[in-house]
């Protein structure tokens, strides 16, 4: 039998979060918004603006609030923020964010080293912040970090995994994101893990965050594809990698995903050309060539 793909995905761009916020390079805030309207520009109408952390551990997210006080928000381009405390959540809360990301660890000591937290304490927070956010209008996303494996723990039980989403969907959230922190999945597993966890999510919708550690990024969304997953997170330039977890190299490349689903007759609503552009130019403002292929291959072309 024929397996149907999705006619169309949406991308969730989190170069601004995920992407820099390992990188020694400190962007600007303007840098930031030039990049933001120029990937809104391209068609990306899911684009993850920062995180709410210490700005003491992380830097590249200490001018959280600036940013999000200056950027132009845009009617069909949804912004949104990771939160990993109460105190994040407040600032966000303070700048009007409208979506927000709320993520544990399936991994006892990723959970400890991320947040100084077991899991279930974890967990207990997790709760607390996805009713407080609800409570005041805001959209959240729910999620489980290191969903495929854990470079400190090495393969996760999927029992873990789906005790997790299941207590989740308790708080309401409007997504679901399993997200393969440490870039140990591969397509097999990515294949069991989803049909597990979509026989007790039904119709909630339910995200994948890719890592490309190992090389598998790419041949891992195919075989979400094939599950019928159509919302994926992707990252400018496959820049990205966990400050807490050793190793952990780049989120899957937006470019170079983009490339390959208009190759596969699958819709993004994403101006290919542009947003290699856009990648290349960001590549000057970092300093460095980006791991992804595509923008490069294309770039050599002109």
């Amino acid at each position: 039998m024929k397996t149907i793909l999705p006619r169309m995905v949406s991308l969730h761009e989190v170069a601004l979060r995920d992407g820099i916020q390992n990188e020694k390079v400190i962007v600007s805030t303007e840098e930031k918004i030039k990049l933001i309207d120029r990937l809104a520009d391209c068609g990306i109408r899911q684009i993850e603006v920062s995180s709410f952390v210490n700005p003491r551990l992380v830097p590249q997210m200490a001018d959280a609030e600036d940013l999000w006080k200056k950027i132009k928000r845009r009617d069909g381009v949804r912004f949104s923020a990771l939160i990993l405390s109460e105190k994040g959540l407040d600032r966000a809360i303070q700048c009007k964010v409208p979506h927000v990301g709320i993520f544990v660890s399936a991994s006892e000591t990723h959970s400890k080293k991320n947040s100084n937290k077991t899991i279930s304490e974890a967990f207990d927070e997790a709760l607390r912040l996805i009713l407080k956010a609800r409570s005041v209008g805001m959209e959240v996303r729910a999620g489980v970090m290191n969903s495929f494996g854990c470079v400190y723990e090495g393969r996760i039980p999927v029992e873990k995994v789906t005790a997790l989403v299941n207590r989740y969907l308790e708080a309401g959230p409007d997504e679901i994101c399993l997200a393969d922190s440490s870039g140990l999945g591969n397509p097999f597993q990515v294949k069991d893990v989803l049909q597990r966890v979509k026989s007790i999510t039904g119709n909630m919708p339910l995200a994948l965050h890719l890592h490309n550690t190992r090389g598998a990024g790419l041949a891992n969304l195919f075989s979400a594809l094939e599950e019928g997953i159509d919302s994926f997170d992707t990252s400018l330039g496959g820049l990205g990698g966990c400050p807490f977890i050793a190793g952990a190299r780049g989120n899957i490349s937006t470019e170079d995903t983009v490339s390959m689903l208009h190759e596969m007759g699958i819709e993004t609503g994403i101006d290919l050309d542009a947003l290699i552009q856009a990648s290349l130019d960001f590549e000057k403002v970092m300093g460095q060539t980006f791991p992804a292929m595509v923008s490069h291959l294309c770039g050599a072309k002109g």
